[in-house]
């Protein structure tokens, strides 16, 4: 095992990280939306307030997490989408302290990468505890002062049995920031000498593929996405099925692909239109923008006019809700494979890499994209696009924890 695993402290990654952010669950969907916009993995905490009297830690007030996919799926469900957007989150949510862990600074990093591959999707870490003088970023002898800082401000409570009234004050004034997933892989990915040769491997000789993918076909009505929402990462695979079994993928669902997008029209496109019309985009006959569509902007859920169930479209331009489709080329015309690739080109195209990627460039991947999962496709079929699994940020973790730095891996034909 990488020596980085046993000699780094989660303390060495919360240098510059900034307190925690807490949303309300008496917050509504509409500033949840704002929020999901700003935070790491597209996902936010909900909180319960504060209660000074009744003395609770801090990880005890948390309730869950929300995604944009959680949201949409919200709104796509609702009657009235203007008085859905100034419903309370504690309505949405779905409540799992699991997701978030409290740990020390001093916790081994191993041991938080350990937490995370069980499901935690944040680590709380404790900013306040801090020393004088000067120490090096990253070395031992730092975390060594920290925690003998630690130790000794805690001292009178281990012998006693009982919390000091100074550390009792001291616990009011505890900072927290929150660790995610996307923050070790980038620790991670500057330390990849360190965990040779495993960067250099394929993902598939790691076992960094989940092969076990949630799907729908194209055909199916894109509201059938829904039903797997409590999955992570958060998507749903849009495939064709070829003649041989396999899946094509053409298209996701997925909290990261509506991270950003106007929420509306994708709640109405989610509860309207096929899979495939969903992630394709699907454009108006007439070339022109409905005005029904500016009706349904974020604008108009955040008081400033609404739409009418009524005047709400009966198709939706892909531009709406942040994709796009460029149109056919020349040779598309007449030829049905060429126009469907085309449909697919763009951002509404999925995020995928080969079977035999590396480990590195895959992390990189998902970094400069700043996506939850890449999907995994068949390098030697003939057919392009065949999907074979996907690689999420617990399974990047699982592979540089699990696999022994010394071994001999396959090397990644890139």
């Amino acid at each position: 095992m990488a020596s980085i695993f046993l000699h780094h402290v989660v303390g060495d990654l919360t240098v510059g990280k900034p307190e925690v952010a807490e949303f309300p669950e008496t917050g509504t969907v509409a500033a949840a939306v704002r929020a999901i916009a700003e935070c790491a993995e597209g996902a936010i905490t909900v909180w319960r307030p504060a209660d000074a009297a009744a003395g609770e830690r801090k990880v005890g007030r948390f309730v869950g997490m929300l995604n944009s996919l959680d949201l949409v799926a919200f709104l796509a469900r609702s009657g009235d989408q203007e008085r859905a957007m100034r419903t309370p989150v504690s309505e949405v949510v779905e409540p799992d302290p699991r997701l978030l862990k409290e740990v020390d600074p001093g916790t081994r990093l191993i041991d938080a990468l350990e937490m995370m591959i069980q499901g935690a999707r944040r680590l709380l870490v404790r900013k306040s505890l801090t020393w004088r003088g000067v120490s090096k970023r990253f070395s031992i002898l730092y975390n060594g002062k920290w925690l003998n800082n630690f130790n000794n401000s805690t001292s009178s409570s281990t012998t006693t049995g009982k919390p000091s009234s100074s550390s009792l004050c001291a616990s009011a004034d505890y900072k927290y920031c929150c660790l995610s997933r996307e923050d070790i892989i980038r620790f991670l990915i500057g330390c990849l000498g360190a965990l040779a040769p495993l960067p250099l491997s394929s993902i598939s000789s790691l076992g960094a593929i989940t092969p076990h993918y949630y799907h729908i076909e194209a055909s199916a009505p894109a509201i059938e996405a829904v039903r797997r929402l409590r999955q992570d990462p958060c998507a749903v695979a849009v495939v064709e099925t070829n003649p041989d079994g396999t899946h094509k993928i053409v298209g996701e669902i997925s909290s990261y692909k509506l991270w950003r997008c106007d929420y509306l029209p994708a709640a109405w496109a989610l509860a309207n239109l096929s899979a495939g019309h969903f992630v394709m985009g699907a454009e108006d006959n007439d070339g022109s923008r409905l005005d029904s569509l500016s009706n349904l902007s974020m604008t108009s859920a955040f008081g400033d006019g609404g739409a009418s169930p009524s005047s709400r479209p009966k198709k939706f331009s892909s531009r709406s809700i942040g994709f796009f489709s460029n149109p056919p080329s020349p040779m598309a015309v007449g030829g049905l494979r060429p126009a469907r690739r085309s449909m697919y080109r763009g951002r509404s195209a999925p995020l995928t890499c080969k079977h035999t990627s590396s480990l590195a460039a895959v992390m990189a991947q998902m970094l400069s994209h700043r996506a939850t999962h890449v999907w995994v496709t068949e390098a030697d079929s003939e057919e392009d696009d065949v999907l074979v699994g996907l690689v999420s940020y617990n399974d990047l973790l699982y592979a540089v924890t699990k696999y022994p730095t010394s071994s001999s891996a396959t090397p990644a034909n890139t």
